[in-house]
């Protein structure tokens, strides 16, 4: 897998974000420091602790590459012959010196070597990618947890503001003694209820700040808000088009380049059987005559017994099981990809009638409730419950919202293809 699909995710996690009026986001955040989600991304590329070392992974197997394509030294031999002996070979008069040069007959060995070695760099070099697009994956869902509780912090701040009027429109019907001190306690009590949740929610979203700073290896967040849309929701592909982009995913392109390293493993297992040549050539000196001749020859090992055919055996069974892994791998792939389609599907659904048809009646019947409560017509409990049901209404459409945008970064994940977004008029 090559660095464009890494940098397609960044592009296309981006492009969710793209609008920028923070749907999870107060005025009260406007001025302060942000970051939007191409920054984080950037940030993350360049700084994240983990993928320093995975590039010294690189680095390794490019080592080995270079080793392989090495040729064997020659080998220098000198040879002392008839020196020594007795009469007339006693001493070194008509010694034989020989001086040879000799050379490893590697045949194709080498380009084997070079194969494999190169196909372990791939497999490396895919390693690391996925590596750097989990990060960037991992990036965009921490991202979108920042944005969500922005939007949990906004809903439950509205919480509040809501129990306070409540608060206030039954303490004047308490005073002119047409409401029960009962219904009072019962609204301070939300009200309290509404503040804890909302303090909650503070000190979970500065967690998810946290989280996100160390994706590029901050311990102290230098922002203290995110900037993006969860109401922009792409527009769904057609399933078909998504699964014709599976043979993308970064698994499958990994298991591609296994099956590539196993072959030219099978490969130089199989010429290292075969057993190699060694020439020499060099000259002889004559000791009694005082002549120079030229000497050579050539060794060729008996290969009376394949001692390399456990590990051809074991190479081929390494080939066959990296082709059935990715065999089911496409299987797994598939599988999830069709379910959380349906998930997106389901969540594009929740989020577009709660937002068209339950939140604006629910709306309109608040309003209702609440003039009907000040002219008496209401019980303080019937009005709190519309209350109710529309803070739950909003804040389910914040978790659909949320789920759908979660959902497209794991498809996007498993594709390498980003959702279109919609346009003006949609």
């Amino acid at each position: 897998m090559s660095r464009p699909i890494v940098r397609n995710l960044c592009v296309c996690v981006s492009l969710l974000f793209f609008n920028f009026a923070v749907y999870a986001q107060g005025e009260s955040l406007e001025n302060q420091a942000a970051i939007d989600l191409s920054e984080a991304l950037e940030r993350t590329m360049a700084k994240n602790p983990d993928l320093s070392v995975f590039g010294y992974q690189i680095e390794a197997a490019e080592g080995v590459l270079q080793q392989a394509g090495l040729a064997p030294n020659p080998e220098l031999a000198v040879e002392v012959e008839d020196v020594l002996g007795t009469d007339d070979f006693s001493g070194v008069e008509r010694a034989q010196t020989t001086v040879t040069l000799g050379w490893v007959l590697e045949r194709s060995r080498r380009q084997r070597r070079i194969d494999a070695a190169n196909a372990n760099v791939s497999l490396n070099t895919v390693d690391v990618e996925i590596m750097r697009l989990d990060v960037a994956a991992q990036t965009a869902r921490l991202f979108v947890i920042c944005l969500a509780y922005q939007g949990r912090l906004i809903n439950g701040g509205e919480a509040v503001s809501q129990a306070q009027e409540t608060v206030e429109a039954v303490r004047v019907r308490v005073a002119a003694s047409r409401a029960l001190e009962a219904d009072l306690a019962r609204a301070e009590a939300e009200l309290a209820r509404a503040e804890l949740v909302e303090e909650d929610y503070e000190h979970e979203l500065l967690s998810a700040y946290h989280r996100l700073a160390a994706q590029w290896g901050q311990t102290q967040p230098d922002f203290n808000s995110v900037r993006g849309d969860l109401s922009t929701l792409p527009v769904a592909e057609a399933f078909e088009t998504l699964l014709a982009s599976v043979e993308k995913n970064p698994e499958l392109a990994r298991f591609m380049s296994q099956q590539r390293l196993d072959e030219t493993e099978l490969e130089l297992v199989q010429e290292r059987a075969k057993p190699s040549w060694r020439v020499y050539t060099g000259l002889r000196r004559i000791g009694f005559t005082d002549d120079i001749v030229l000497v050579g020859g050539i060794s060729v090992p008996l290969a009376v017994r394949n001692r390399n055919q456990g590990q051809i055996s074991e190479a081929r069974a390494n080939l066959a099981r990296t082709e059935a892994e990715t065999t089911a791998a496409r299987v797994r792939v598939k599988t999830s990809l069709y379910v959380l389609y349906q998930e997106f599907l389901h969540s594009l659904h929740l989020a577009e009638r709660l937002s068209n048809d339950v939140v604006p009646r629910l709306e309109r019947a608040l309003t209702d409730t609440q003039r009907a409560y000040e002219l008496g017509r209401y019980s303080y409990l019937e009005w709190s419950v519309v209350q109710a049901e529309l803070l739950e209404a909003n804040n389910d459409l914040l978790e659909a919202s949320v789920d759908a945008h979660q959902i497209i970064i794991e498809i996007e994940r498993l594709t390498g293809e980003r959702f279109t977004l919609p346009t003006p008029n949609q």
